[in-house]
C-alpha cells in the first residue's frame, strides 16, 4: 500500500523559512515521480514541484522558483521541500504526491493528508 506522510508545516512570518518532509512507503522509490502540490483556501490545487526519478530533474512552478528547493533522500525514501522567503500567498495545505514514472512527470495518483503552512505577520 502506497503511503505518503507529510510533516513540518506551521505558522511563520513573511520572509521566514520552513522545511517540509514527506516520508513514503509501499513503492519502489526510484521508479516513481514524486512531487509537491498545494491547495490554498478557495483555490484549485497547484503543482509546485516535481522530481522525475528517470532523470532527477526538478520542476518548479514559477511562483516558487528561486525560493523553494525540493530534494530527496533515497536511503530514507523521503522527499523534502525547503521553503525560504515565505510570502502570505504561500499559505496553503501542502501535499506530496507520487506516481509511477513513465517519463510524463508528476500526476496525482497518490497523495498524503497534507501539512498546513500559514504565513502571516
Amino acid at each position: 500500500e502506497v503511503q505518503l506522510v507529510e510533516s513540518g508545516g506551521g505558522l511563520v512570518r513573511p520572509g521566514q523559512s520552513l522545511r517540509l518532509s514527506c516520508a513514503t512507503s509501499g513503492f519502489t522509490f526510484d521508479t516513481y515521480a514524486v512531487g509537491w502540490f498545494r491547495r490554498a483556501p478557495g483555490k484549485e490545487r497547484e503543482r509546485i514541484s516535481c522530481i522525475r526519478q528517470s532523470d532527477s530533474n526538478v520542476y518548479y512552478e514559477d511562483s516558487v522558483k528561486g525560493r523553494f528547493t525540493m530534494s530527496k533522500d533515497g536511503a530514507k525514501n523521503t522527499v523534502y521541500l525547503q521553503m525560504d522567503n515565505l510570502k502570505p500567498e504561500d499559505t496553503a495545505v501542502y501535499y506530496c504526491s507520487a506516481n509511477p514514472d513513465y517519463g510524463l512527470g508528476c500526476r496525482y495518483d497518490y497523495w498524503g493528508r497534507g501539512t498546513e503552512v500559514t504565513v502571516s505577520s
